[in-house]
């Protein structure tokens, strides 16, 4: 058998087992990366490629070590789901580093951050000033989670008392200039309904549609291949290219 296509086979066997893994691992690898999920990551990833090839040594060596990682990482999700105790120790806890505006330098060094890592977290979350804060905490994956003093906190209609209707979420009616039936009779309409609205916006066919969808109060959003987009320029607005 050709190097290649020895290649060739252990790769496939290397990606449809990382693919069952991760499977196996389930989303949290993603969501909630800590240190100890990344290092796992890119262990796995590491013996996978070497499966693929390095041809100086058989192939079922790698694979035994794809498994047993994967198994281990695992036991460790069970393990940090039953007992908290050990949730603890193997993915951290929450910290708490600022309180009041101020910096808890202990917690800063027992974390080994510095006051710049900090500054930049609460940036990201757009916080420039350190008074607007009243606590601050950093989680186990290395997120930083805020809340801001009363005074800072942004005005909802709750605080004046005031009714708001209702968010929708929408649905899709025409993707990439195909029509989904099966939505439609979900709004209880029909093409014919859909043709008509396009028709309002001197849309003759769904294929000039790269997107439309419609909400749960009826508001339709449609948006084309071609779209004539008003631009500025130094002799007044001009429609771009339709």
């Amino acid at each position: 058998m050709s190097e290649g296509l020895v290649v060739a086979v252990r790769s496939i066997i290397g990606f449809f087992s990382l693919l069952i893994f991760a499977r196996v691992l389930g989303k949290q690898q993603i969501s909630q990366l800590t240190f100890f999920e990344y290092v796992l990551g890119i262990t796995i990833g590491s013996t996978a490629s070497t499966l693929s090839t390095d041809l100086s040594s058989r192939a079922w060596p790698h694979w035994v070590a794809l498994i047993s990682w994967a198994v281990l990482g695992y036991l460790m999700e069970l393990i940090t789901i039953k007992f908290r105790g050990a949730a603890k120790y193997i993915d951290g806890e929450p910290t708490v580093i600022i309180v009041n505006g101020k910096i808890m330098e202990q917690s800063l060094k027992r974390m080994k951050y510095r006051a710049s890592d900090i500054l930049q977290l609460l940036r990201n979350k757009d916080i420039f000033d350190l008074n607007q804060v009243e606590f601050a905490i950093i989680e186990p994956n290395g997120q930083i989670s805020i809340l801001k003093k009363a005074e800072f906190q942004p005005l909802t209609p709750n605080d004046i008392d005031k009714t708001v209707e209702p968010n929708y979420i929408s649905t899709e009616l025409i993707y990439d200039g195909i029509i989904i039936e099966e939505n439609l009779k979900y709004f209880n309409k029909n093409k014919k309904w859909l043709k008509k609205e396009l028709k309002k916006q001197n849309i003759k066919s769904s294929e000039e549609v790269f997107l439309a969808t419609v909400d749960k109060a009826g508001n339709l959003y449609i948006d084309k291949y071609d779209d004539c987009i008003k631009k500025t320029t130094n002799d007044g607005e001009y429609k771009g290219p339709c």
